[in-house]
């Protein structure tokens, strides 16, 4: 579906946010990044919708090639959602009006002076009704829970029809209870729509629990690219090992050979 290619990331000073990572991102698989904070996580999503232009390697989606020109890219975040840690959603607007916002990438600018059309809103209330939330269509986000906030950056994730969902630490600062059903969301869209969802966690137990496939990342490259089964101590032990002046062992992806700071995520639109 979307492949990394040789890439790497360095940033001012000498820093290696990542270190010749490539990997192969399928359909409807859940993939969790596992790692140190610094590990790489951030940026190998970023990477994934050139929010961060690798300094070298490529970034290639099915459908569009090579994410190097201005259309090519502009394509491709129109069709890639991503779901944030502080969900980014306008407080004084309602749950819909929220929701409508994934659809923005489909019209020309000056059709969102006036009001969505009716198949919009429609998408956008069925993608209420999916997370659980068509009764709170109408009431200002600001209102609702953490956990509902964050239901409703996913139903404005489905309402933007992607092919790929990328999201950064999403159950961050949920209760344990409310964070499994996210990813339990999360999870089921991958399954059901076909759409590969990879997102960053900390909790090693929820990466166990959801995930189809676990990658981990240590100082900027990946240490670990397996199963949740297959996520052995030793595994682990690698992930969060801090790394050492050297990079670390690395480990073959199934796609390519991985050889060798994360950054928050920020919405930013297509030049």
């Amino acid at each position: 579906m979307i492949g990394l290619e040789d890439v790497s990331v360095s940033y001012a000073g000498g820093v290696a946010a990542l270190r010749a990572v490539s990997v192969l991102f399928e359909r409807r698989d859940m993939t969790v990044l596992l790692g140190l904070s610094g590990a790489g996580k951030s940026t190998l999503l970023r990477c994934l919708n050139h929010l961060t232009v690798p300094t070298t390697g490529r970034v290639v989606a099915d459908g569009v090639g090579e994410l190097k020109s201005g259309r090519a890219l502009r394509e491709h975040r129109r069709r890639t959602a991503i779901v944030f840690q502080q969900h980014q959603l306008i407080g004084r607007y309602s749950a819909l009006q929220n929701v409508l916002i994934g659809r923005i990438g489909y019209h020309p600018t000056w059709r969102t002076l006036f009001p969505f059309p009716r198949a919009d809103r429609i998408l956008a209330l069925e993608s209420l009704d999916r997370v659980g939330l068509i009764e709170k269509a109408l009431v200002p986000v600001r209102t609702l829970s953490g956990g509902q906030q964050q239901r409703v950056g996913i139903a404005r994730a489905l309402a933007q029809r992607p092919d790929l969902i990328l999201a950064d630490e999403p159950v961050a600062s949920l209760d344990p209870a409310t964070a499994e059903h996210v990813l339990d969301q999360f999870r089921a869209i991958a399954k059901q729509d076909g759409i590969p969802a990879v997102v960053s966690l900390h909790q090693v137990e929820f990466a166990r629990q959801f995930g189809d496939r676990i990658i981990g990342l240590s100082g900027g490259c990946i240490v670990f690219d397996g199963k949740p089964g297959e996520l052995s101590d030793e595994a682990l032990a690698r992930i969060y090992a801090r790394p050492a002046s050297t990079a670390p062992a690395t480990v073959t992806s199934p796609a390519y050979d991985a050889r060798s700071e994360d950054q928050p995520l920020e919405l930013e639109t297509a030049p």
